[in-house]
């Protein structure tokens, strides 16, 4: 039987639930009919076009990656559109901000890069990658048990080797808001010359970024964070900093990216954040809310649960992550599935490798701790009804399971 035919009978076996909450934002998720609609004239009546061709078509083509780059960099309180770069995806931003910056300084800048141990693995294995192939020299960070780095700490690791340092804004599995203008502080103080890289993609849309007054040098957002469709991610890099290309090939807008740009996602980027930023201080508090009811009612009504990340404003306010003892999360993943209720479980970028998070033993949890973690992810479509649904399913889940389970 092959691998589709599989598929389609466990589809068929289970049956769709009567009601369904989707909370594996962090994998991916659905794209509202806004977004959809201000994509679909781009793939057949303008816009359709080369966006560096000479042409009707093309020049609507390129019109609307400069609205759309106008719009970012204003969210980002940027008055230069030239300094947003589009790729497709944030794993490919952060590729090109590590290897793009390395590749052209790669003589006589120093060769340590320092990460925090919680990045995102998009940073990670191209600092490893670095390393192995170009001579760098990668460092980790250790952070506390809420994920958070001390700048005094962060200072030991800062050299006048140090030539580029990527820390994240917001962790995209525990949520933790880093104190990230108290680290770009220690770093420029002690080695001016170090570039500084955030991976902002879980924190763009939901707290309020100033690159400039942060002093950020390169920042990293993604579309599918925020509703907007797959394949589409920016970056955001300081006036003056030169990347050399990882990715040869003919270029098009884009001079540090090649290949045609996705100007129909593009389009569909644009209103995905124009809907983030409308009303930003109503929603953001919303979703909080509806992340404090979540969280506060699975710890009221189910005993040995561990919450991974901070319990206190330096918590992004969509991130609910916790770790139920004596359960296996993907086991509960499943579980969950079949009520409805999607999640993710570990890190969402390794989930099938079954291996546990390198961010949750990072801040301590043991391996067992780390398998029994499971990621809600919510935002504004999500109601008060699909929390309360899914504190009445949670419960008797994780109760199934834990009868049934070996680790006790």
């Amino acid at each position: 039987m092959s691998m589709s035919q599989k598929l389609k009978e466990l589809l068929n076996t289970h049956g769709k639930p009567y009601k369904e909450v989707y909370f594996d934002l962090e994998n991916s998720g659905f794209v509202p009919k806004e977004v959809v609609d201000a994509m679909i004239p781009y793939f057949n009546q303008k816009g359709y076009g080369h966006p560096s061709i000479t042409h009707r078509v093309g020049w609507e083509a390129l019109e609307i990656i400069y609205e759309t780059k106008e719009l970012v960099a204003k969210t980002i309180g940027l008055s230069e559109p030239e300094n947003i770069v589009f790729t497709h995806s944030g794993t490919e931003a952060n590729n090109l901000a590590i290897l793009g910056y390395l590749l052209k300084n790669k003589e006589n800048k120093g060769k340590k890069i320092v990460l925090s141990s919680i990045e995102h693995l998009s940073v990670i294995f191209p600092a490893q990658f670095a390393s192995d192939l170009l001579g760098f020299k990668t460092v980790l960070v250790p952070v506390d048990r809420e994920g958070f780095i001390d700048p005094e700490i962060l200072k030991f690791y800062i050299d006048k080797d140090t030539i580029l340092v990527s820390i994240q804004m917001v962790n995209h599995e525990i949520g933790t808001i880093q104190k990230l203008k108290e680290l770009i502080d220690v770093v420029k103080s002690i080695n001016p010359k170090a570039i500084f890289h955030t991976d902002a993609a879980d924190a763009y849309g939901w707290i309020s970024i100033d690159v400039e007054k942060l002093g950020i040098d390169m920042m990293t957002i993604s579309s599918h964070k925020i509703h907007g469709p797959r394949g589409v991610g920016a970056l955001y890099i300081r006036k003056g900093l030169e990347l050399e290309p990882p990715l040869k090939g003919q270029l098009s807008v884009e001079k540090l990216w090649p290949g045609v740009e996705n100007v129909p996602l593009i389009a569909g980027f644009k209103k995905a954040v124009e809907i983030m930023f409308s009303d930003f201080s109503y929603r953001v508090d919303y979703v909080k809310n509806l992340r404090d009811k979540l969280m506060y009612g699975i710890l009221n009504k189910v005993p040995n649960v561990l919450v991974n990340g901070p319990l206190n404003e330096m918590r992004v306010a969509n991130n609910v992550n916790l770790s139920f003892l004596y359960v296996e999360g993907e086991a509960l993943t499943v579980e969950l599935s079949l009520n409805g209720i999607y999640v993710s479980s570990g890190s969402a970028c390794s989930s099938r490798v079954l291996e546990p998070s390198h961010v949750l033993l990072a801040i301590g949890r043991k391996h067992e701790e780390a398998h029994g973690s499971i990621l809600f992810k919510l935002s504004h479509y999500h109601s008060k009804e699909d929390v309360e649904y899914t504190l009445n399913v949670v419960p008797n889940a994780v109760e199934r399971l834990r009868r049934i389970s070996s680790w006790r």
